[in-house]
């Protein structure tokens, strides 16, 4: 899902090398985390996610206290 390209880059231009195995686990825990964000909304009974619904999508902690409005963020 994500770019392996793009997470090397972010690396690199921190001034650090990275192997392609430490890549690939990384890009294999960001698309975990997606789908847990997708999850999340289907578990919700989000039909379109938007601004003011990802809390949602981020999880428990923010069912406790969801922001008032997000759009002006």
């Amino acid at each position: 899902m994500i770019q392996k390209t793009k997470l090397k880059k972010a690396f690199k231009d921190a001034g650090m090398q990275t192997t392609a195995g430490a890549i690939d686990l990384l890009a294999d825990e960001l698309n975990r985390t997606v789908q847990r964000w997708v999850e999340l909304s289907k578990e919700g009974n989000v039909k379109r996610l938007t601004v003011d619904l990802v809390w949602i999508a981020l999880g428990s902690k923010f069912y406790l206290n969801p922001p008032k409005n997000m759009s002006n963020l």
